[in-house]
């Protein structure tokens, strides 16, 4: 079999574990993706084949598909962090399409192991309504729905850790009795890299799940005991899924809409129906949430945790592609310089490591309550932290902004994702001079939309400048502090 395959969503976070692991499996990989800047940091990226391409774009697809035999299938149409089932749909049956002329032996889908039903969300319901067109092309599908996926930087993962790290008390709806089956990443991953090779896996529904069932009251509980916490659960007779969402939205990083399509997959039990996986796959063991957590914190605690739930592109700003910036008319700006006696690297290592748990170096707190105000208006305020507390690629998230561009040893742009009546960015550069000398420069772009925009900016000019002439003197001070002696 050719060991050449297609992998569409590398740049999400199940994509972006199973194409290393392809490579180390021996397969050559292809990647689709719709911006192939968001592609740099990772550091397989100069093992693959890279193509520019969009589900929703006929033609990329075919041409991507040249030369492949076995293409997965991880995308899914959660835009501006709101599910577009037609958007699904349209993408599903162009792959299928694609896949006949170009003559693919076999597509490989991730879906959801929840139940369809008329009380489902309309994206479980569109993931569902995915894996059968994909079912019913001409071309053989084998789809895999999984659990609920433990692991670190995972969706459900951070939901538990947040809740039961900050809350000593929990007042419990009725959806944390349903029964789940959640499913450690590692054996995600193990499934979907077993499967080209697997030809009993073609053409089948294969549900997959960990070693134990039980509910969400018991993810938290047993999460609790792995961590030496003790917490109360109050249960009350009623759903309320919405209500927890928003909940869940304020005290963890996870935004609302991301958070709601979890908690209504609970509206009822999620657990395999049957043991098809064990007879196919025999060799993997799934492990129990217990493990699966175990091992989510300590790759955590060791700063090796290889992608986020928020690397996806479900953010406020859905589809906006990255922007080449520009000094042009409708386009404010606010611009600071620091000549420093330092190399360029020491001044690129001191503001790549802003954010996350170090925090924005001056007047941190300011930087809190403007997090709260976003959380407070429905935005993804501050709490979404960083992958790593100073490795930085394009595409992820840190805190409230998107990393739109990395340059090494030179520049980072960040574009972000908080509610402002605009458009707005972040950059910082180190640029090297003649006489051995680094320019550190902090510049602020903001888009303004309509006169609310302009209102904003000047409102809060006087604070901005403020906070951004401390920011770029800290900056400085950890330049010097990293910098050899």
């Amino acid at each position: 079999m050719d060991k050449l395959i297609l992998v569409t969503g590398a740049t999400g976070y199940i994509g972006g574990r199973l194409v290393p692991r392809l490579l180390q499996a021996g397969y050559r990989v292809r990647c689709l993706v719709r911006d192939t800047s968001r592609l740099q940091g990772y550091p397989w990226r100069e093992r693959i084949e890279i193509r520019e391409g969009d589900a929703l774009d006929f033609s990329s697809i075919v041409g991507a598909m040249q030369g492949i035999r076995i293409a997965y299938y991880l995308i899914h149409g959660m835009q501006g962090l709101r599910p577009d089932t037609e958007r699904d749909l349209r993408a599903a049956h162009n792959f299928t399409s694609a896949a006949e002329e170009a003559g693919l032996q076999r597509i490989i889908y991730l879906g959801e192991l929840a139940m369809a039903s008329d009380k489902s969300s309309p994206y479980l319901q569109s993931r569902h309504e995915t894996g059968v067109i994909l079912r019913q092309g001409r071309i053989p599908a084998t789809e895999f729905q999984a659990g609920m996926v433990i692991g670190s930087g995972s969706a459900l993962f951070e939901m538990v850790r947040y809740t039961a790290e900050r809350q000593p008390v929990f007042v419990c709806p009725k959806w944390w009795f349903s029964m789940a089956q959640p499913i450690a990443i590692r054996d995600v991953l193990q499934y979907l890299i077993a499967a080209p090779d697997n030809p009993a896996s073609t053409g089948k529904l294969i549900e997959i799940g960990g070693a134990t069932r039980l509910s969400y009251a018991n993810m938290l509980l047993d999460y609790s005991r792995e961590r030496g916490l003790k917490r109360l659960l109050i249960p009350i007779p009623v759903y309320a899924p919405r209500l927890s969402a928003y909940w869940v939205h304020m005290v963890t990083p996870i935004h609302w809409r991301v958070v709601l399509p979890l908690i209504q997959g609970l509206h009822v039990d999620s657990t395999a129906q049957n043991d098809l996986a064990l007879q196919i796959f025999p060799h993997i063991k799934p492990l129990d949430y217990q493990q699966a957590v175990h091992l989510a914190l300590g790759r955590i605690s060791n700063d090796d945790v290889e992608t986020s739930w928020s690397d996806a592109l479900v953010v406020t700003q859905g589809d906006n592609r990255p922007l080449m910036l520009a000094n042009s008319e409708g386009m404010l700006l606010e611009r600071r310089r620091l000549v420093l006696n330092l190399p360029p690297a020491p001044v690129f290592q001191a503001f790549t490591g802003l954010g996350g748990e170090r925090g924005w170096l001056y007047l941190n707190w300011t930087w809190q309550i403007r997090g709260w105000m976003d959380k407070l208006i429905g935005g993804v305020g501050l709490r979404r932290g960083r992958r790593h507390p100073d490795e930085i690629r394009v595409g992820e998230s840190l805190d409230f902004w998107r990393v739109e561009a990395v340059i090494p040893n030179r520049l980072i742009r960040l574009r972000a994702e908080m509610k402002v009546p605009g458009k707005a960015w972040l950059e910082f550069q180190s640029l090297p001079q003649e006489d051995g000398k680094t320019l550190l420069m902090q510049t602020a772009y903001f888009a303004p939309r309509g006169l609310a925009g302009f209102l904003y900016w000047y409102l809060l000019y006087p604070i901005h400048g403020f906070i951004f002439s401390g920011m770029i003197r800290k900056i400085a001070d950890r330049a010097r502090a990293l910098a050899p002696s």
